[in-house]
């Protein structure tokens, strides 16, 4: 079922002051280094889009308080530059007011750029007119691409110079990237993917930024670009710098993982978090970032193919902004044990000896004397007892006791005494009220009222242009009698719906590959007209060759019949969407009625509250709905889809994310 719901509720905006660095940043093979003093740096992304500008300072806040040193985000360049040439930088958008905030709370920033950046965000973060470019292969040694990548990443790096935002402008930003785990597709493009990677390095390094430039998980990173790793496991699968001159970086450290309709939440423990996190520290480590630290929500339709709303809930700080104990406890007190330990981890001599079998001590000797010491246990079934310095140790099974002393444990990765909280919800209103409701039922498009034509089934992405999740398909055709028959529609976007003569007919979904409705139908004597409503829920976001990826309906067959070569009628996007009847202006521009009380398909539902007071997280219920889109005073906070059920037959997501300051429970 799809259902479409406006709500309205009032909102309000602060901002901070700001102070900067003027330090150059530099690095050798132990770490990054401002003004010549070495960095150990913790980090965590939170991505100014997936949040509201209400709650960037809070955010930033409980991050500081968490132990991080810098704020990672990447540039989302499609929601920048949506259509060629018209840019937007305002409210969530606003990335200078973030990283200005970021830098009030005395942070820094680490800017992924990209402008590749997959992060589950539909197109991978690439604007869709690209793909319309003449003779253009995205992340490739093409020059169509190249031309529209430099001039979009000369304006971002620009736009931050002329901010002063680089710390060698007395700014918060010490890090850039460019790209973004290209080695994965690499070897698609022969040697023009090899080519590809000189040329973005080059173009990056020549901005002259004042700051390092990285590439993630790009092995083959030119000088003086520095390869990083992205994982769970960095500690362990990382192969290092690719040169003895760079230092040992982590960027994408994975506290959860995406999450899918259908699909239950990735749940990462705080103890295998912190054990990797210290056995990468251990072996020269000396910038963790965590991805997520506050994943937020895909607003509107910003997620990409089958991403639910909800991101990286699981992080540190949840959806809400709120503290998830004992993840971010735990945290916290790794971060201060591992900072106890700085001066020989970052100055000192390094060795390992053998403790056991699966027992293993990196020990860390400063010319002063200090000495840090990090006691693994590689064995994931017992613990160990083992002798270090003529001291005793216990050391539970696969974790990781610090010794900022090498005599004293500080912190131990496996024993978390960080409570456990859970996040309680308050009932306030419940919209259960049938005079509450207004509703208005989304128009069947027929062949004769389209304007777009063509003799053949049209792409759903290229038609789009990822102005709207819906596309309709229309073909009118005459027969002879009244008859049944089947219907048989074979599609690779997400959803179909199919109407006969204005009668629904039934629908079919599926995921990366065909997927097929059949269902009976009736045919009269006369014209007859078959209606199809092809559903995207996001764009793809990463492989080789995006801009040739294509979705939508494939086949169209009654009985015999193939109806492919048709000649069909389209109209993008619902009339409820083109006529924006989720805005003040646009409401009045059809008539509504009072809510039936029916279920049905295609339904527009209207309400208008008063938001409560207070300063809690403020979500909407909507476990009692089906599948569409949900808009608050204009604004879509998202998609939901709550009739596809994970294996433990439940919806992967209920409760949605706006400002306000209670929870909803809708009917």
């Amino acid at each position: 079922m799809l259902e479409f719901i406006t709500f309205i509720v009032l909102a309000t905006a602060g901002f901070g002051n700001s102070y900067g660095y003027s330090k150059p940043v530099t690095f050798d093979g132990r770490s990054l280094m401002i003004d010549g003093q070495h960095l150990l740096l913790f980090s965590g992304s939170i991505h100014y889009p997936r949040s509201t500008p209400q709650m960037w300072p809070s955010l930033i806040s409980k991050a500081k308080q968490g132990g991080i040193d810098v704020i990672q985000t990447y540039v989302f360049w499609n929601l920048h530059e949506p259509q060629q040439g018209q840019y937007d930088f305002s409210g969530s958008r606003d990335i200078v007011r973030f990283i200005r905030e970021v830098q009030a709370h005395g942070l820094y920033v680490c800017l992924r750029i990209g402008p590749f950046i997959e992060s589950e965000w539909t197109y991978g973060g690439l604007p869709f007119w690209l793909h319309d470019v003449p003779g253009i292969v995205f992340r490739s040694d093409n020059g169509p691409f190249k031309f529209h990548m430099q001039k979009w990443v000369r304006k971002v790096v620009n736009m931050m110079k002329s901010e002063k935002l680089y710390a060698s402008q007395e700014g918060p930003i010490i890090l850039s990237q460019i790209e973004n785990e290209y080695q994965r597709i690499e070897s698609a493009f022969n040697g023009k993917g090899s080519r590809y990677v000189q040329w973005a390095a080059g173009l990056a390094v020549g901005l002259q930024t004042g700051v390092p430039w990285i590439m993630c998980s790009q092995q083959d990173a030119p000088d003086p670009v520095i390869n990083t790793c992205n994982g769970f496991e960095c500690g362990v699968k990382f192969e290092g710098p690719n040169s003895p001159n760079k230092p040992s970086l982590w960027t994408e450290n994975w506290t959860s993982f995406v999450q899918r309709y259908g699909e239950e939440p990735f749940i990462r423990s705080a103890a295998d978090i912190a054990f990797h996190v210290a056995l990468f520290v251990a072996k020269n480590g000396t910038y963790v970032n965590y991805y997520m630290y506050h994943g937020g929500t895909n607003f509107g339709r910003t997620a990409a193919a089958n991403v639910i709303t909800s991101y990286y809930d699981q992080a540190p700080l949840d959806e809400y902004g709120l503290i998830r104990q004992p993840l971010w406890g735990h945290l916290k007190e790794l971060h201060a044990a591992i900072k106890l330990c700085k001066v020989p981890l970052l100055a000192g001599s390094y060795e390992t000896s053998s403790l056991g079998h699966l027992q293993i001590a990196y020990v860390f000797k400063g010319k002063s004397g200090k000495c840090a010491a990090f006691l693994v246990n590689n064995d994931n079934t017992s613990n160990a007892r083992v002798r270090f310095q003529n001291i005793s140790f216990e050391l539970p099974s696969m974790s990781i006791s610090i010794l900022p002393d090498c005599k004293n444990v500080a912190f131990n990765t496996a024993k978390v005494s960080t409570q456990y909280n859970t996040r309680s919800r308050t009932v306030k209103y419940k919209f259960d009220s049938m005079e509450r409701w207004e509703e208005f039922n989304e128009p069947i498009p027929i062949f004769s009222n389209t304007l777009l034509k063509a003799n053949a089934l049209l792409d759903h992405m290229s038609t789009t242009k990822d102005t709207s999740d819906y596309l309709w398909y229309t073909v009118s055709f005459q027969h002879e009698s009244d008859a049944e028959a089947e219907l048989s529609v074979v599609s690779n976007a997400h959803v179909v719906h199919a109407f006969v003569n204005g009668a629904y007919k039934g629908y079919a979904h599926g995921g990366k590959h065909n997927f097929a409705l059949e269902n009976p139908i009736e045919l009269k004597n006369g014209t007859n007209h078959i209606t199809l409503l092809s559903v995207m829920v996001g764009f793809p976001n990463s492989g080789a060759y995006l801009e040739r990826k294509t979705a939508g309906i494939r086949s169209v067959r009654i009985q015999n019949r193939y109806l492919n070569n048709y000649q069909w009628g389209y109209q993008i996007g619902l009339l409820g969407e083109n006529l924006s009847i989720f805005t003040d202006n646009g409401r009045n521009k059809v008539e509504w009625s009072r809510f039936q009380g029916r279920h049905s398909r295609l339904i527009w539902y209207k309400t208008v509250f008063d938001a409560p007071g207070g300063n809690d997280p403020l979500a909407l219920n909507l476990g009692s709905m089906g599948k569409g889109e949900v808009w608050v005073n204009g604004k879509s906070i998202g998609r939901y889809w709550v009739s596809i059920h994970t294996p433990q037959q439940r919806p992967s997501q209920t409760c949605f994310l706006f400002s306000g300051t209670i929870y909803l429970d809708l009917f």
